[in-house]
């Protein structure tokens, strides 16, 4: 018996292009921000495993960011795409605001460069 664990397949570079060449602009923008959402709310503590992995510096990166590329594609994707994202968005400014032991002014939290003032 070998002591060297079985090598797995070199990736294919050539496959996995072809794979994003065919995935439409419209649902990567909302992948990226359905994940900046998700990690937003981990670091925020609103997952099953709470206050465990809350980070709020990180978590005001990732609702800024969020807001950005919402902001930015905002003409690329439609209302039904950006409605939703939209409204969770303003969930996770809100949830910032609530778990900020300081809260920022209106207007000074994570993404309202953006989205203009959360009041919560």
């Amino acid at each position: 018996m070998s002591d060297t664990p079985p090598q797995s397949p070199a990736p294919d570079f050539d496959e996995m292009t072809r794979d994003i060449a065919e995935v439409p602009a419209v649902e990567v923008i909302v992948t990226v921000a359905v994940n900046l959402m998700s990690a937003a709310a981990v670091k925020l503590g609103l997952t099953e495993e709470g206050d465990a992995y809350k980070d709020l510096d990180e978590a005001r990166k990732l609702v800024h960011a969020l807001a950005g590329l919402l902001d930015a594609s905002a003409t690329e994707i439609s209302s039904f795409h950006a409605a939703p994202l939209r409204d969770g968005l303003k969930s996770l400014q809100l949830a910032f605001r609530e778990a900020s032991v300081v809260p920022d002014e209106p207007g000074q939290g994570p993404g309202e460069k953006y989205t203009g003032p959360i009041y919560g």
